[in-house]
């Protein structure tokens, strides 16, 4: 009965949005960028001119690493699914691709719409918003 109720927590304290992340165009004062599923800015970093994440330690606390959460990505309102993909980190986690770009987050966007870091150079690279077309907004 233990284990059961605990199985029971555990599945309703997954959030349903986890089964599968999603990448989709929301209008912004730069123009229409890549958010998530909930609506929160994403980034990518120019110092990383393959599909290959070059984030990681200080630089991943700053800015977080968009991660697929178990299926593969989807392609939401406004993206062209071809675009959207992922790409395998150091320990076997996906992070979420669009155009070839490792997607990231900002460590203090933590609301819908919240683009704080648009054209910042940190880590060796700038890190810009991004168009529907997989382009940097610059």
């Amino acid at each position: 009965r233990m284990r059961l109720a605990i199985a029971l927590l555990v599945v309703l304290a997954v959030p349903a949005s986890a089964s599968a992340s999603t990448v989709k165009v929301d209008a912004s004062r730069y123009g229409d960028i890549l958010v998530d599923g909930k609506g929160r800015t994403l980034y990518l970093f120019t110092k990383e001119r393959t599909k290959k994440a070059r984030c990681y330690g200080d630089c991943a606390r700053a800015w977080p690493p968009f991660l697929s959460k178990g299926k593969a990505p989807r392609a939401g309102k406004g993206t062209d699914g071809r675009l959207v993909g992922t790409t395998k980190r150091r320990h076997g986690k996906r992070q979420v691709t669009y155009n070839g770009h490792p997607l990231y987050y900002y460590v203090t966007d933590d609301q819908p719409g919240e683009i704080t870091c648009q054209d910042v150079f940190e880590f060796g690279g700038t890190w810009l918003l991004v168009q529907p077309g997989g382009r940097p907004e610059r």
